[in-house]
Order: structure tokens, then C-alpha cells, then sequence
């Protein structure tokens, strides 16, 4: 059984700590689009006018947890991976990466990683595993390269290849901190035959309507947002091999066959392995 780390603890003990109840953020945001119950009234109130400047916005979040799954059960069934690296893993809802992982490959390790006062509050949901494997849960930043791995390789063996997960995280990094060496720095660490896992908010003329949300969100919700274009989110997955259908909506990556294609949402993601 996976030994709670002390933050954990500490965090179960005094599950206020560091959590501002008074302003909206999107983690919860998010669990409340999706149907979570880990928000408060002022996530729910700002979720709500964001959902009337953008109507869809909901399905955002239910299409980038699908795609989180049918890229795990890829990268399981196909690619053979046993190791994922998640980092801005979001509070715990249905389909955690370790549960998708492990149903396939009882022995898949896992570690997670957020900053999240509220997530790292309800992380022992995270750190339920088969008994053939493994799950870790560790507070820190994505910009905290070393200690993300260091940290990661106690769990993780970093000489076989790896699945780094980062679904909806690197929005919040702006480009003042450059986003495109931070994802290369955790890609460079880990071995070929690694995969990278990316989903992000795109800004397109077709969608105005999500640059009014991501406004009205920056004017009064934390952390900011930075959106990028389609273009934009394809860079990250420069040098390494992208696998079809290449940077598509998130909802068009690999879809179950139900005779017409899913309906494009403004979250793009891709999957890509290190040569």
C-alpha cells in the first residue's frame, strides 16, 4: 500500500490550509463543470457567467478528461508505457490517470503533481493503487523542474520510458517564464520512448467568444490564463514525433467510432513520443 506523504496528512488534518474560499479558482471551477462537489458557492457563481459567455465551455472539461483516457489506455495498450508523470492534476474526479492505467496494467506507477492547496487536500484519493503498483502524490510547482523529478524518480524508474501528463497546466504558465523550455526541460530528463501527453485553451477567430471567458476569468479569477493558438500549442511538441491525428480538439483525438465526428471544442491536445 502507497505510503501517505506528510503533506497529505497535514493537509487531510487541516484541509483549509492555504485555500481562499472567497476567490474563484479554476481547479474548482473545473471540478464543477464536470460535476464535482469540491467548489464553493464563488467558483459556482463565476462558473455560471463564464458558461453564459461561452456556452460551451462546460464540454471543455468533459473533453479533456475523455482524451485523457483514450490517450492512457493508448499509451498502455499500445506503447507499453507503465510509468506516468502528472503534472496539474486537477482535483480527483472520475477516471484519475491511475485508475485508467491501472485497470489496464494492474502494475502502471503514477505520480501526481499540483500545487493546489484544495487538491492536495483530497489527494488520498490520488494515492488509492492495485497492489502491483504504485502511486505518489507530491506538492509542487511545474516550474520546479528538479525537484518535480527528483522527487518523481522515487516512484518512477527514469531510465525507462515515461507518459509526462500535463493536460491544462501550462495555460497558467505566461510567456514571460517561457513555456516551450519549461515542457523541454521534463522531456529532456526522460529516456526514449517517453511520451508527452498536452492539452490547452486555444484562441482561434472562429471561437470569439472564449476570448471574452478568458478575459472576464483573468479580471476575477486565479491563477491567470495565457491562450495560445493552435499553432502555438503545436510547438511544444517540437522534436518529437507526433502520433495522428496530430494537434486536434481535444474531443477529436481518436474518438469511439459513433458515425459522425465530435463537435470541435477550444481545447486542443496532442500525444507525441521522444525518439
Amino acid at each position: 500500500m502507497t505510503e501517505t506523504p506528510p503533506a497529505v496528512r497535514a493537509a487531510a488534518q487541516d484541509p483549509n490550509r492555504r485555500i481562499d474560499t472567497t476567490q474563484p479558482h479554476t481547479a474548482r471551477i473545473w471540478n464543477y463543470w464536470l460535476g464535482g462537489k469540491d467548489n464553493y458557492e464563488v467558483d459556482r457563481a463565476t462558473g455560471d457567467r463564464i458558461r453564459q459567455l461561452h456556452p460551451g465551455i462546460g464540454e471543455y472539461a468533459r473533453a479533456d478528461r475523455l482524451f485523457l483516457g483514450r490517450a492512457v489506455e493508448h499509451l498502455v495498450t499500445q506503447a507499453g508505457l507503465r510509468q506516468f508523470l502528472d503534472v496539474g492534476t486537477g482535483l480527483p474526479t472520475a477516471d484519475n490517470t491511475h485508475e485508467v492505467a491501472q485497470r489496464l496494467a494492474p502494475d502502471a506507477r503514477i505520480v501526481y503533481v499540483d500545487n493546489d492547496p484544495l487538491v492536495l487536500a483530497h489527494a488520498r484519493a490520488l494515492l488509492s493503487s492495485t497492489p502491483q503498483g504504485r502511486t505518489d502524490y507530491l506538492d509542487e510547482d511545474l516550474r520546479n523542474v528538479d525537484s518535480i523529478l527528483e522527487h518523481a524518480a522515487k516512484t518512477l524508474d527514469l531510465d525507462e520510458p515515461v507518459a509526462l501528463m500535463l493536460l491544462g497546466v501550462v495555460i497558467f504558465i505566461g510567456e514571460d517564464e517561457d513555456p516551450y523550455a519549461l515542457v523541454r526541460r521534463l522531456m529532456d530528463r526522460l529516456p526514449s520512448g517517453s511520451h508527452l501527453v498536452l492539452s490547452h485553451t486555444v484562441t482561434s477567430p472562429a471561437m470569439p467568444d472564449v476570448d471574452e471567458a478568458v478575459r472576464f476569468w483573468n479580471e476575477h479569477g486565479t491563477p491567470k490564463l495565457t491562450q495560445r493558438t493552435p499553432g502555438d500549442v503545436a510547438r511544444f511538441f517540437d522534436g518529437l514525433d507526433l502520433l495522428d491525428p496530430g494537434v486536434v480538439s481535444c474531443s477529436r483525438w481518436r474518438p469511439a467510432p459513433v458515425g459522425q465526428q465530435p463537435e470541435e471544442v477550444a481545447m486542443f491536445g496532442a500525444v507525441a513520443r521522444k525518439r
